[in-house]
Formats: C-alpha cells, sequence, structure tokens
C-alpha cells in the first residue's frame, strides 16, 4: 500500500513540476543551501531549502538542515512598484524546519516551525537574485542530554539567494 502510495505522489509531483514555472539555485549566508521554488500560479510558491552549515566559531563536524514552506507572492495586493527591465517581488510564508549536526561530541536534532520572508528581482533573462529570513522556532534535542527550545533559529537564517528560473 505504502509503494502504491509513494508512486502517486511522484506521479503528481512530476505532472506538477512540468505544468508550473520553477527555479534552483544556491543560498549563501550562515549556512550554504540549495533551494528549489515551485510555482501554483502567479501568487504562490512552494520553497523547499536544505542547507548545511558553515563553521563559524563553532567546531561543526558535519550537518544537514532544511525547510518548506508555502509562500505567497505579493500579500495583500502589494507589489514592489520598481519594475523596470525585470520584476520586484516579495514573498512571505510559513512551514517545517528540521536538522541534525554534530558539534564534535554531541549530535543536536531540531525540529519545528519555520517563517519565510524575502525580496527578489527576477532578471528579463532566467536568473533571480534574492534576500531571504527563514527564521524557525521549534524543539531542540541533544544525544546524552536533554531536549529544550530552539529559539536561536530565530536570529540564523538571513541569505542571498540566486537562482536559475527555467522557462
Amino acid at each position: 500500500m505504502k509503494k502504491y502510495l509513494l508512486i502517486a505522489l511522484l506521479a503528481v509531483a512530476s505532472i506538477c513540476a512540468y505544468a508550473q514555472p520553477r527555479a534552483i539555485g544556491v543560498n549563501l549566508g550562515g549556512s550554504l543551501g540549495f533551494s528549489y521554488q515551485h510555482g501554483f500560479g502567479e501568487s504562490n510558491m512552494l520553497d523547499v531549502a536544505v542547507y548545511t552549515p558553515i563553521a563559524a566559531g563553532r567546531a561543526v563536524m558535519w550537518g544537514i538542515g532544511g525547510t518548506v514552506t508555502y509562500d505567497w507572492i505579493d500579500p495583500f495586493g502589494t507589489s514592489v512598484p520598481w519594475n523596470e527591465k525585470g520584476e520586484w517581488h516579495w514573498y512571505m510564508g510559513v512551514g517545517g524546519a528540521g536538522g541534525v549536526y554534530n558539534f564534535a561530541n554531541p549530535t543536536v536534532w531540531n525540529v519545528g516551525v519555520a517563517g519565510h520572508i524575502g525580496i527578489e528581482y527576477d532578471f528579463w533573462f532566467p536568473f533571480q537574485l534574492s534576500l531571504d529570513w527563514r527564521p524557525n522556532i521549534g524543539i531542540l534535542g541533544a544525544t546524552g542530554g536533554g531536549i529544550g527550545y530552539n529559539t536561536a533559529g530565530l536570529y540564523d537564517g538571513i541569505t542571498l539567494g540566486i537562482r536559475y528560473k527555467f522557462p
């Protein structure tokens, strides 16, 4: 039964992938990330980001994290009015986040709720630049330790992104 459900989900996802605009790219900030955006019409998108930490002050041995958000493009009927050759858009959304990191000894994991707010410039050729903030808050745990709240995620997640837009 699970096999058939997975096949059905993959079939629907592949049909949607060819029917809607999408973009793939790189995000740089407190981490190195890869993102995929899948548009649903002109006013909504699904943003999937996978990232690895960049060691800055802490000895991160390895790690991987990610966010999935459903975003509204130019919400509340507002848009950025400076459209010359390309187009400016802003977006906001909500979704989930999670990750696993190893800091030399304890392995730390987190899972929680993520937000997403950003502004992007779509060039007249198939590239876009963006400045994003992906705050997240949730549960934080460590091997051999307890469980707490992940409030540090509120201050992470500011990235500069460049993406290729599929025609």
